[in-house]
C-alpha cells in the first residue's frame, strides 16, 4: 500500500508541473473578433474590453452598439436627398421551360442612396439583392386583369428580409432593419423608392398556353441584376401543340434569345407601351417600332410583325390565323433611377 505521506507528496509534484492553458493577448483576441465581425482593431478592441476580455460577449456588444449607431445615424440622415441608386431585379420562376408551363414570379425594386459612390458599394448591391429577391419570395397572385402589381413599401419595409444567397437561413433583421444598418455603415441615407411583382401561375388544364417574364438592366455596375435603368417583361405563348414545341431545346434557346432582344428593345427605345391606342401612331408604343435590337434577320421589321413570323416559323402559329395563337407581349415596366413617379 502507499503511505499517506507518499500520496500527498505525489499530488504536490503533480500540481507543480500541471500547465495551464495560457491567456490570449488582446492583438489575438481582437484577431479573433475581426475573422468574425466587419469591424475595425480598434472597434474590436473597445468591444473586447467592455466585454471582459470575451469573444462572444465582444460580439454581442458590437451588434448593439452597431443598431444604436444605426438608429442615430439614421435620424441625422433623414431629411437629405437620396436620388442615386439602382434598379434591382429578381426571378425566381421564368416560367414556361422544357415542357412545362412553369409559373412565374418576379420582381423589380428602386433603392435609393445619396451618391453614385454608395449605389457601386457592395454592401449596397448585396441589400438591393436581398430586397429584390424577398419581394419577389413574399408576393401572393395579383387576382387582377393586371399581370404586374405594386408591393405595399409598408409590407415589404416590415418583412424580414431574406438573403438571396441563403434564403432558409434564418433572417435577423427586417427590410427596414438592414435599410438602417446600412445607413450606419455608409453614413447615407439609403431609401426604398418603389416595389413591384407578377406573380402567376395558370391552371394545370390551360395546357395550350404558358407565361414568360424576363428581367433587363441597363448601365449595371458589376451585377446583371442591377443596373440604372430596369425592365421586366412578360409574354404569353399560345399554341394547341405548345407541350411539344417547349420540350424542344432549339425553341427554348430561341426563347431565350427573343426575351433578352425584347428587353434590350424597351430600355434601349423610349418605349412606353406595348400597343398604340388604335387608329392612333405611337413611337412609344413596342409593336410599332422597328425591331432593331434582335441580333438577327427581321430585324428591319416592326415588333408585331417580327413576332408573328417568329411564332409561324416555330409552329405556334398555323393554320387559321383567326385562331388566337402565337406569342405577344401582355406587359413590361421599364424604370430609370430617379425618374418622376
Amino acid at each position: 500500500m502507499f503511505s499517506a505521506r507518499f500520496v500527498h507528496g505525489l499530488l504536490s509534484f503533480s500540481r507543480a508541473y500541471s500547465v495551464s492553458a495560457p491567456k490570449k493577448g488582446l492583438k489575438e483576441l481582437v484577431a479573433e473578433v475581426r475573422a468574425l465581425a466587419d469591424v475595425s482593431p480598434t472597434q474590436a478592441g473597445q468591444a473586447l474590453k467592455a466585454s471582459d476580455m470575451d469573444v462572444a460577449k465582444a460580439l454581442v456588444w458590437l451588434e448593439k452598439h452597431r443598431a444604436e449607431s444605426a438608429v442615430k445615424k439614421a435620424a441625422k440622415v433623414e431629411g437629405r436627398m437620396a436620388n442615386e441608386g439602382l434598379i434591382g431585379t429578381a426571378v425566381l420562376s421564368a416560367g414556361a421551360a422544357g415542357s412545362r408551363q412553369g409559373a412565374v414570379r418576379a420582381a423589380m425594386i428602386e433603392l435609393n442612396c445619396e451618391t453614385d459612390f454608395v449605389a457601386r458599394n457592395d454592401l449596397f448591391a448585396k441589400l438591393l439583392n436581398d430586397i429584390s429577391f424577398t419581394a419577389a419570395f413574399l408576393s401572393e397572385s395579383a387576382g387582377s386583369e393586371a399581370f404586374m402589381q405594386p408591393f405595399s413599401l409598408d409590407v415589404l419595409q416590415g418583412a424580414p428580409l431574406l438573403a438571396q444567397s441563403n434564403p432558409t437561413s434564418e433572417s435577423k433583421l427586417t427590410v427596414s432593419e438592414a435599410m438602417r444598418d446600412l445607413t450606419g455603415r455608409v453614413g447615407e441615407k439609403i431609401s426604398l423608392r418603389r416595389a413591384l411583382t407578377v406573380v402567376h401561375e395558370l391552371p394545370p388544364t390551360q395546357r395550350d398556353l404558358a407565361l414568360r417574364v424576363s428581367a433587363r438592366v441597363h448601365q449595371s455596375v458589376q451585377n446583371p441584376q442591377q443596373g440604372r435603368i430596369g425592365s421586366l417583361a412578360l409574354l404569353a405563348l399560345k399554341s394547341p401543340r405548345l407541350s411539344e414545341i417547349l420540350a424542344s431545346e432549339a425553341f427554348a434557346g430561341d426563347l431565350d434569345k427573343l426575351c433578352q432582344a425584347l428587353g434590350r428593345q424597351i430600355i434601349g427605345f423610349p418605349t412606353t407601351s406595348v400597343k398604340a391606342v388604335p387608329g392612333t401612331q405611337d413611337e412609344g408604343a413596342l409593336y410599332d417600332q422597328p425591331f432593331a435590337m434582335f441580333a438577327g434577320p427581321g430585324n428591319d421589321q416592326p415588333v408585331r410583325t417580327f413576332l408573328r413570323n417568329w411564332a409561324k416559323e416555330r409552329g405556334l402559329l398555323e393554320g387559321d390565323e383567326r385562331v388566337v395563337s402565337g406569342v405577344e407581349v401582355l406587359e413590361f415596366a421599364k424604370w430609370t433611377v430617379g425618374e418622376s413617379i
